[in-house]
């Protein structure tokens, strides 16, 4: 669930065209049309002055330097052996002599898919496939090039390239919803967020992978029917149950342990791991050692981060950090922990804001490497030569952020000169970086950059986008803050109508997210629930609306201690400010108290629930898309990091299902019946409760769809329904 709108926002239906007119149509506001261009698929060259990208059906050099097409890596159209039509994505080997090209992906769940796999020999120009015994997943090169590992049917298998792509099981044991080997589990790898859990020592000699036992975990089972767009034939004459293993809270995980495989003798080893009975391992990665092995351990709570090095022939681990946090360690500790040598960066915001630490693999501390006035945001590498790490941080005020370089000695450049939000994709020698700028009112602008911060040339400007915006009667957006009735500041970005009158009073819709370590009051074109310019919040201000976000406690970007505010209690204080940011709202002259609405996605959909049902009933309507209702349905990893188990926290108590009797306002919930991730239980025992209670809504669901809700005109439907609904009761 975390950063869903990043997932949201990605699974907007393509762009239709626009046409004239002042103010902007509904098919226009929510399809796509102010989506910005922006550079995908950047893959940066060991040389270090060059990057790869897609183009058609070729794999094209750029320079980091000029930006210009400096050469053809491979095309399709002239290869020899295996000719293909296209390719979906393609994988470097280490030395780039090889390449993988991904073909026919169909995906599994929100990081995993199955495909088929090709390779591709730069030196002699031939295509092959690299397994015709079936599709593959997670396919990886050894640091040689000469091996590829992947898995099939939750079974590990290795391709040896120079012994004429001989392939060999190295598990036997996989099986579905029993045993996975080097690929997670549904729960690791939604809130884990990795697809695969295995990888090859750095002299190519061994293998190391997580093995996951989840025959003890328990069952969901969901129908799939016919439907549309697409159509499952085979489900005609009775639905088609679909069960995987989903642990919620309080319920037991999977039960994971490490092996390794040395590759010439066929030995299998179990790492002899200290871990709880009901640990989790969310990471493993050999270093630039041989044979050592970095294992990142949490406890159930997730209050305490090990990182272990480990011996994977004598299968030895040695403690060498432990992380601790009397609430729970932030992801971003193993999701950005990164090996350099004998060294590696953790991010941890152990001191109040999260900062970069420079550690040796023994585990001594040898610098703290920032010491930002506010949260560091992303680490992109270390330029060893220069001794320097590039990185992005808040600048100034919690809604922007900024690219930045400091030394060993601490001096600290800003690299990025536009004020609102930037990230970088630096080159492998740290000596350039693409750096894509944009603000609430500025589409993003791509541009190449030396590691100084100067612009050697600007690759993307988003001009015909800047252009078709122009052509319409755009609203204004502006940010503001204020304080609560507890003397709690909050930021908050708004859209009014472009003929505001500040004599009328206007009715609101407020839409927000609230998730602990989320943002959506960002200084940048992707603000706004659509993400692209905040296209649909302008359409509603088209209709007579003003559009307001604001982030509440538990949010991100402010420290640690705001972050975590909610620990225990999810919902309480994200209801609470979204309440005070309403009575806030209506104290200002043009705003129609009286006329207030709040929708959300996810979270977003739980946190209008709780708010509508908050107890001082500010709020005229609210739509709850795809909500979590009870902390006590969803899975262990992301509920029990927030709220520990049920078993240990009466907070679990206070839900949306518990506050059904004070629930105010009119409600529309929607939900996709196929929801892997947030099940549709939540809705229909939501509002069973709400029937219990002669609770009043609209419910619309939708057949065969997942957390994302689209496929064919699903999307355009769901967001017609939420127009048609606040069109209804707001005015």
């Amino acid at each position: 669930m975390r950063n869903y709108l990043l997932g949201l926002i990605s699974l907007l239906l393509c762009t239709l065209s626009v046409t004239g007119g002042e103010n902007i149509d509904f098919k226009t506001a929510v399809s796509g049309a102010f989506w910005a261009e922006q550079l995908y698929g950047v893959k940066p060259l060991n040389d270090g002055e060059s990057y790869a990208r897609v183009s058609g059906k070729r794999i094209v050099r750029y320079s980091f330097k000029s930006g210009e097409e400096v050469g053809t890596i491979l095309d399709l159209s002239t290869v020899k052996g295996t000719q293909l039509q296209s390719f979906s994505d393609y994988v470097f080997a280490p030395d780039e002599s090889r390449i993988l090209l991904q073909t026919n992906p169909k995906a599994i769940y929100r990081h995993s898919k199955k495909a088929e796999y090709y390779i591709y020999t730069v030196a002699n120009n031939t295509l092959e496939p690299l397994s015709k015994n079936g599709p593959q997943q997670e396919p990886l090169f050894s640091p040689d090039g000469n091996q590829v590992a992947f898995v099939r049917d939750n079974n590990l298998f290795l391709v040896k390239l120079l012994f004429n792509n001989s392939e060999s099981q190295i598990t036997e044991d996989g099986k579905f919803n029993y045993v996975l080997n080097g690929i997670p589990d549904w729960v690791y790898e939604e809130e884990f967020t990795y697809s695969r859990a295995f990888d090859f020592s750095a002299d190519s000699k061994m293998l190391a992978w997580v093995r996951f036992d989840e025959s003890q975990v328990p069952l969901y089972e969901m129908q799939m029917f016919k439907g549309l767009n697409p159509e499952y034939k085979d489900n005609a004459d009775y639905p088609h149950d679909y069960s995987y293993k989903y642990p919620i809270a309080g319920q037991q995980n999977s039960k994971v342990k490490v092996l390794t495989y040395d590759i010439k003798s066929h030995v299998t080893r179990e790492m002899a791991l200290p871990l709880d009975s009901d640990g989790y391992i969310p990471r493993i990665k050999f270093t630039e050692t041989p044979d050592q092995l970095a294992i990142v351990t949490l406890n159930r709570h997730q209050s305490q981060m090990n990182i272990y090095m480990g011996d994977a022939r004598s299968t030895v681990c040695k403690l060498i950090l432990s992380e601790r946090d009397e609430r729970y360690v932030k992801e971003l500790a193993y999701e950005h922990l990164r090996f350099f040598g004998s060294n590696f960066m953790l991010q941890s915001d152990r001191t109040g804001q999260s900062q970069l630490y420079w550690y040796s693999t023994t585990g001594q501390l040898i610098k703290q490497i920032t010491n930002q006035p506010m949260e560091v945001c992303d680490f992109y590498g270390v330029d060893p030569q220069r001794k320097t790490f590039y990185y992005s941080a808040k600048d100034g005020t919690p809604t922007r952020t900024a690219i930045f370089a400091t030394d060993l000695s601490g001096k600290t450049t800003k690299l990025s000169s536009e004020t609102g939000t930037n990230s970088a994709t630096f080159s492998t020698t740290m000596k350039y970086f693409i750096n894509v700028y944009s603000n609430l009112t500025t589409p993003p602008v791509t541009t190449l950059r030396s590691n100084t911060g100067k612009v050697l040339k600007t690759l993307i400007d988003n001009k015909d986008l800047r252009e078709r915006v122009a052509r319409y009667n755009m609203p204004q957006k502006e940010m503001f803050t204020f304080k609560t009735s507890e003397g709690v500041e909050l930021y908050g970005w708004m859209m009014k109508p472009a003929d505001f009158n500040p004599a009328k009073k206007y009715p609101v819709v407020m839409h927000q997210y609230s998730g602990p370590g989320s943002q959506s009051v960002a200084d940048s074109w992707g603000a706004g629930s659509n993400g692209a310019g905040g296209s649909y919040e302008a359409y509603l201000c088209s209709e007579g609306f003003i559009c307001v976000t604001v982030d509440g406690r538990g949010t991100g970007g402010r420290g640690r201690d705001f972050e975590k505010c909610t620990y225990l209690h999810l919902g309480q204080l994200e209801s609470k400010d979204q309440v005070e940011a309403a009575l806030w709202l209506g104290q200002q002259p043009y705003i129609d108290k009286d006329n207030i609405a709040i929708w959300g996605w996810s979270f977003g959909g739980f946190n209008t629930l709780m708010s509508m049902s908050e107890g001082r009933g500010v709020f005229k309507c609210g739509v709850a898309v795809a909500p979590p209702t009870s902390w006590r349905y969803y899975d262990t990893v992301y509920t029990e990091r927030y709220m520990r188990t049920p078993q240990e926290n009466s907070g679990y108590d206070d839900d949306a299902i518990s506050r059904v009797p004070k629930l105010h306002g009119k409600l529309l919930v929607c939900h996709g019946l196929a929801d892997d991730n947030v099940h549709v239980r939540n809705t229909y025992e939501y509002t069973e409760a709400l029937v219990q209670a002669d609770k009043q809504f609209e419910m619309q669901l939708y057949t065969n769809r997942n957390h994302s809700i689209y496929g064919g005109n699903t999307r355009i439907h769901l967001f017609t329904r939420i127009t048609d609904f606040f069109l209804r009761n707001l005015k």
